[in-house]
């Protein structure tokens, strides 16, 4: 193979995967449909997008060494919110995508641990060890949050809150996006906020 055809291969190997990224960031835009994806839980159970068409989802990127996911676990705001929203019959998944070795990363057990200790609220934690769902929705932060409408489009994506200060006292008084985002959607209105810049501690992927 002549170097002239080895250069064309990598370029056009290059555009394809440039394609890809595309698309995976199209399918991410806000009153589209959610990305679908399959993922396992802390306690081994499959949790698949496509059955919860009836449910509205919340999807949480976390860390729990992260000082911005401490700020609102800590404060017991991330719990309240949880609390709030699957007592409404939300579907809350927490997951985390820390890669082996990195600052975040936990067996099930560990994981379920923390769920316990912090007392927490969600549905189901999903182990993303290799990062596929954190790419798949393009999850920068921790926290990254994401709304997804019954129906399966996207109704939210980006931060918590909008103060994003990782001192605990910040909590209060801030507007916390993701409460809005669900009262807009119970009262019928528009999504008032359905975009804001993700703060936090960078995905470990």
């Amino acid at each position: 193979m002549t170097k002239k055809w080895l250069v064309s291969i990598i370029v056009a190997a290059g555009l394809v995967l440039g394609l890809f990224a595309q698309n995976i960031s199209a399918s991410t835009n806000i009153s589209e449909a959610a990305p679908a994806f399959t993922a396992i839980d802390t306690k081994n159970v499959e949790h698949v997008l496509a059955s919860y068409t009836d449910k509205t989802v919340i999807l949480e990127w976390t860390n729990h060494k992260c000082p911005y996911v401490r700020k609102h676990y800590e404060t017991g705001n991330m719990q309240t919110l949880q609390r709030e929203a699957t007592e409404d019959g939300v579907v809350w998944l927490t997951v985390i995508s820390s890669a082996p070795g990195k600052q975040g990363h936990v067996s099930a057990e560990k994981a379920d641990e923390l769920t316990a200790s912090r007392g927490a609220y969600p549905t189901a934690v999903l182990l993303d060890e290799e990062g596929a769902l954190g790419r798949l929705y393009g999850a920068k932060t921790t926290p990254h949050m994401f709304v997804i409408a019954p129906g399966g489009t996207l109704a939210y994506a980006g931060a918590i809150d909008d103060n994003s200060s990782s001192k605990h006292a910040t909590v209060e008084g801030a507007n916390n996006y993701v409460r809005l985002v669900l009262a807009d959607m119970k009262s019928g209105n528009a999504v008032t906020t359905p975009t804001a810049k993700p703060y936090g501690c960078s995905v470990k992927y």
